[in-house]
């Protein structure tokens, strides 16, 4: 029988993948290894504890920092949107509360719109330059002029823009910036020392530059194409053994306490189209009690899957757009089902 650590290189060979995998138990490693760059133009290689871009996988942060200012009293689930945003984005149902926000169940108009068959992830989407793009309230522009897709609460729809809204919800009712929230909320309590919303024009030592293909074998770097600092629906960036360390401190009850936990791991619907289930900022395998996070993005693949039952986590991130999912097969054929 083919050893995990023979699957995963063979498909890493393959398909020429960039990035890291790690498996580990209760977070003791039982493999990892990384692959390919970090940097193509200075030949640096990824090492296992490089940093990555995990583009909508840090929605599950955005989602905790508003859970935990739910749990302070600071907003609801039942805070609408409208009496936070006032006068902006009037295309926002006056309807649409916080919990249909998180649950992707908000109807609300998107910015990127993953359910057209047409969106090309590589493509340059930015309606604005990337470089205005830092905090929530910068995105206002961005956001606005998107009619709703359909009264708030009919339905399922992923929504990139129902994240921003999010952070900028937190942020108006807190005080506090989006970044910090999530820092101070989240990344502290759970130690993870190495994720972070880095802005891509000023990306520290140990940090991979995301790539896409430029045609006849070139690569451009990402810095075009996505905002300079993420905010609610993507952009942090993380190491491998933090996922690993998100996932036992969220099990332990260090970021929420234990019952909004379950609440968020809550199995609440089908995602239509996938293999896969719906919490509130997290997605859950179709029959197993798994939970997971996923990204993609220009330059960026990441998924991170979890089982709390036998404390299992298995994480691939990649620097390029699609280079996780080949390399993901052998783990999920292993460890999913």
């Amino acid at each position: 029988m083919t050893s995990l650590a023979e699957a995963v290189d063979a498909v890493a060979d393959e398909h020429g993948f960039s990035g890291v995998v790690s498996v580990d138990r209760g977070g003791r490693a039982e493999f990892a290894k990384a692959y390919g760059p970090a940097h193509r133009a200075y030949a640096i290689p990824n090492t296992v504890d490089t940093r990555f871009a995990i583009a909508s996988g840090a929605k599950a942060l955005t989602a905790l920092a508003v859970v935990s200012l739910i749990e302070d009293g600071v907003l609801s689930l039942g805070t609408t949107a409208r009496s936070l945003l006032r006068d902006d984005l009037p295309l926002i149902d006056d309807r649409v509360t916080v919990e249909q926000l998180l649950a992707h169940r908000s109807g609300i108009g998107d910015y990127l719109d993953e359910d057209d068959p047409d969106l090309d992830l590589d493509d340059y989407l930015l309606p604005v330059p990337m470089q205005q793009l830092a905090t929530p309230e910068q995105y206002l522009t961005v956001l606005d002029g998107h009619a709703a897709k359909f009264p708030p609460g009919e339905r399922f729809s992923y929504c990139n823009s129902g994240y921003v809204v999010l952070a900028l919800l937190a942020e108006r009712a807190s005080g506090v910036g989006y970044h910090e929230l999530v820092r101070s909320r989240v990344c502290a309590p759970a130690g993870m020392r190495d994720t972070e919303f880095l802005r891509s024009d000023e990306l520290p030592d140990r940090t991979a530059v995301g790539y896409v293909p430029a045609g006849d074998g070139r690569w451009r770097s990402n810095v075009f194409h996505l905002p300079v600092r993420g905010v609610g629906d993507g952009g942090a960036y993380t190491t491998v053994a933090d996922m690993s360390a998100f996932w036992r401190a969220l099990f332990a009850g260090r970021i929420v306490p234990p019952r909004w936990v379950t609440e968020m791991v809550r199995p609440r619907e089908d995602v239509p189209g996938e293999r896969l289930r719906a919490g509130l900022g997290f997605f859950l395998h179709q029959t197993r009690d798994q939970v997971m996070l996923i990204g993609q993005d220009a330059g960026v693949s990441f998924m991170s899957v979890h089982d709390p039952a036998s404390a299992l986590t298995y994480t691939v991130i990649g620097n390029t757009s699609a280079g996780a999912w080949p390399v993901l097969r052998p783990l999920r054929e292993r460890f999913s089902g």
